[in-house]
């Protein structure tokens, strides 16, 4: 029964990671030395947040010196540390 319920526990997390959904929006502004990016964004029903421009942080470097401003994107994002946070591109 444990070996049942740990199984799962991890198929529910596993489903939920997969489930990532992509929000599009555009770059305005890219601060690379604080590690943080401006885009005004459509609405993060993750995050259940409306539309608006906002400064996120970034996960990593890779994905911010993959933004350029204006770009239009697909982006992840969620609550990191408690800050929201991009954690995916594409």
């Amino acid at each position: 029964m444990k070996t049942l319920i740990t199984l799962f526990a991890a198929l529910t997390l596993a489903a939920s990671a997969q489930a990532a959904e992509f929000t599009k929006g555009t770059v305005k502004k890219l601060d690379a030395s604080a590690k943080k990016v401006t885009i005004a964004h459509e609405d993060l029903k993750n995050l259940d947040m409306p539309a608006m421009t906002m400064v996120f942080r970034v996960k990593d470097e890779a994905i911010l010196a993959k933004l350029k401003e204006g770009a239009a994107i697909e982006f992840v994002a969620d609550r990191v540390d408690g800050k929201l946070t991009v954690i995916e591109i594409k």
